[in-house]
Parts: C-alpha cells; structure tokens; sequence
C-alpha cells in the first residue's frame, strides 16, 4: 500500500476525528467530536505548528501534531499527538510517519523532538524502537485548580 504525507491544515480536522474518537475512547475516555475539533484545532492554529497527516488514497492511516518551540540554543520539535487508526496499528505505519515528521522538521531547523507519553510498556515499545529515551533531566508536573 503507498502511503502519502503531507503538510495537514484545518480543512483536515473532519477527517481525523473519527480516528482520534476510536483510538482515545477505547482507553476510558469521552472525546466528542467537538472537544477533538478544539483540541486538534488549537495546535493546527498555533504559531510553529507543523502538523503531519499520512493517507492512501481516500484513507486516512494517521496523523501528528505539534509545535516548534525556540530556545537560546536550538530549535526544539513538542509532539503533541501522534493518532494511527486501529486498522494500521502495529504494522509500521506509525513508525514510518514517525520518521517523515522527524525528516520534516528537521529540516526546517529542528534540531530535537519531545514528548509527553503514557508511562506504560506500549508508548515505551513504540518510541523505544524509535530510538526516544525518558528524560532524567526534568518531569512533567500538574496541579488541578478547578
């Protein structure tokens, strides 16, 4: 099957719900189609956004978002969200969009890429492979105010 990548845009949001609703409410959540819409939305819209969406043909295997983030000493690449659909899950679709997003944005000048990952033995499977190590250097901290 070919697949192909390109550059997703707003007008793409439509398409993607349907993935990011199967793949996310099957772990217990309650995605709606307009909580994805704002979700995927509020990247897609951001400055620095490069989003990344891989089809064959009608279909939509998957896609990645994120956003570029500028430091003092290199440009650094925050992967938001990385959705395949079911039916393409564990047979090397995820890992190759993985790799054209990587190719994409470094050339645009990013020179690392982070990433917020479940901490479980399947995101560590999947970005272990690809080469991605848990940071030592810092942690994610949260605090509910609401």
């Amino acid at each position: 099957m070919t697949v192909d990548y390109r550059q997703m845009t707003a007008d793409d949001i439509e398409k993607v719900i349907p993935l990011y609703i199967e793949y996310w409410n099957s772990t217990g959540d309650e995605w709606t189609p307009e909580t994805v819409h704002r979700r995927i939305f509020q990247v897609i819209g951001s400055p620095d956004s490069y989003c990344l969406i891989a089809e064959s043909g009608e279909n939509v295997i998957g896609f990645a978002m994120g956003r570029m983030e500028t430091f003092f000493d290199l440009t650094a690449y925050n992967l938001v969200e990385i959705v395949i659909a079911s039916e393409y899950q564990r047979k090397g679709y995820g890992s190759a969009l993985m790799a054209e997003l990587e190719k994409r944005v470094g050339a645009l000048g990013v020179s690392t890429v982070q990433l917020d990952a479940v901490n479980d033995e399947m995101h560590e499977n999947f970005y272990g492979k690809l080469g991605y190590k848990n940071a030592t250097n810092f942690v994610s901290k949260f605090k509910f105010i609401g």
